[in-house]
Parts: C-alpha cells; sequence; structure tokens
C-alpha cells in the first residue's frame, strides 16, 4: 500500500502549479477504494490538500516554507481539466472595471458546472453555477462587462454602459454590442440604447 500512496505522490509532484489531481485519474495505479485510502493519508500527513470532493491539489514548497497553490491557477487548472467554463464574479469584474471601489472579501467564480466551495488552505473558493449568457465571451473583456453589469443590476447598468463606452476600446464595446441579443432583455435595451444613444 505504501507504494501507491509514493506513486501518486510522484504523480502530484510532477504537475504544474495548481493542477488538481482527481481520484478518477489516478484508477491506473489502483482500484478506487485504495486509490481514497491513500490521498486521505497523503492529505492527513500534509503532502496533498484536499480542494473539494475528489480533487487534491499539491502545495506549493518554496525556501519560504509550503503555501497552498495561487487560486487563479488552480481555477484554471479545474476549468481545464472538467471542462467547465470558470470566471471570475460580476463583483470582482466591477472592481476590475473601476465601476465599483468595493473590493470582493471573498473569492468567488463564475462556472458553467454545478456550484460548489474549493478549499485552497485557509482560503475557501466558491464556484457559483451562472447562466450561460453571463458566461459568455468569458476570458475577454467584454465578457467581463456583461458580468459586471449583470452584478450591477437593472437599475444601474445604463449608468454603468456610459463609462465603459468611454473606457472600453471601440472593438471591445462593440463586442458587448453583438453579445446583446445573448443578454437578458433588460440588459440587452441598456447596451442598445448605449450604443445608439
Amino acid at each position: 500500500m505504501q507504494r501507491l500512496t509514493e506513486q501518486i505522490l510522484v504523480h502530484a509532484e510532477g504537475l504544474s502549479e495548481g493542477t488538481p489531481v482527481a481520484a478518477k485519474s489516478l484508477l491506473h495505479l489502483g482500484n478506487r477504494a485504495a486509490v481514497d485510502q491513500a490521498l486521505s493519508r497523503l492529505t492527513e500527513r500534509g503532502q496533498l490538500i484536499r480542494a473539494g470532493r475528489g480533487v487534491y491539489l499539491s502545495p506549493v514548497k518554496s525556501r519560504f516554507g509550503t503555501r497552498s497553490p495561487s487560486v487563479e491557477q488552480a481555477v484554471e487548472a479545474l476549468a481545464n481539466q472538467r471542462g467547465e467554463v470558470i470566471v471570475p464574479s460580476g463583483a470582482a469584474a466591477a472592481n476590475t472595471l473601476g465601476l465599483t471601489t468595493q473590493v470582493p472579501v471573498r473569492s468567488v467564480y463564475l462556472t458553467s458546472g454545478r456550484s460548489r466551495m474549493m478549499n485552497l488552505g485557509k482560503q475557501v473558493v466558491e464556484l457559483r453555477h451562472a447562466p450561460r449568457w453571463q458566461l459568455t465571451m468569458a476570458h475577454k473583456p467584454a465578457g467581463e462587462a456583461v458580468r459586471a453589469l449583470a452584478w450591477l443590476g437593472p437599475e444601474k447598468a445604463e449608468a454603468a454602459l456610459k463609462t465603459l463606452k468611454r473606457k472600453l476600446s471601440p472593438a471591445t464595446f462593440s463586442d458587448l454590442v453583438a453579445a446583446a441579443p445573448q443578454l437578458p432583455t433588460w440588459l440587452a435595451r441598456s447596451v442598445g440604447k448605449a450604443a445608439h444613444g
């Protein structure tokens, strides 16, 4: 049994920072019960971090000690592994675009997958299922604008769009206008007014 934990550890340490190790991806090393047991043992020893159900991460070792992988890298690796779209929340997008001075206290990401929590050491990351329209143009500036506007809501969207029209490049604003048919009516109407007003 010791050999299985060593094999898992070698596999996990060979991955780049933040890449999740899923129990299902280790079934070539042993049966599911043995793999789960080995992962549990490695977590108890602090050699792996249990990020969520069936998802483990290797801690990052440096000359300053060990730390959890960065949230951004862990989220990106999880998205690639699970085939999900995962993007920063609307609150984070609004802050990045300068539409609010509020800095989100919690790490919240929107996902095409199910809602769940991910633990990275002492930091808890919330993955919140979002409708498809909020994940449109996932990693583009126009997509960030869509999420920010969704977070701001119908009351503040028009004023925010005036600010965005000045701040965003013409190409990015055009992308936002082109995405209007995918958006809810209230937002599509506001985008149309900003584009033609």
